[in-house]
């Protein structure tokens, strides 16, 4: 949510199993919405940040993070939902 500036609200969240022959972890896809201009703004910076942000999650190693899916919309109020996808590894 920080990297939203706090102005993106979740209104989906799916979490799946994952595992390899060395790793285990789950993939997670997120569906955020941000409305208002201010929080368009902020969802686009999320969306330029995502890819190389560097998480903190104790005990998880985000392997990969990405935006699935993005759109704006205008009217009646400025709209900004966003898909996102992250593949979280246990570490250990």
């Amino acid at each position: 949510m920080a990297l939203g500036e706090f102005r993106g609200q979740v209104i989906a969240h799916t979490e799946r199993a994952w595992a390899s022959i060395t790793f285990t972890g789950a993939r997670h896809t997120l569906a955020l919405v941000f409305t208002g201009d201010e929080a368009v703004e902020a969802g686009e910076r999320f969306i330029a940040a995502l890819p190389d942000h560097e998480f903190a999650i104790p005990g998880q190693l985000v392997a990969d993070a990405a935006i699935a899916e993005a759109e704006h919309r205008a009217l009646p109020t400025p709209r900004l939902a966003v898909q996102c996808e992250l593949l979280l590894l246990e570490e250990g």
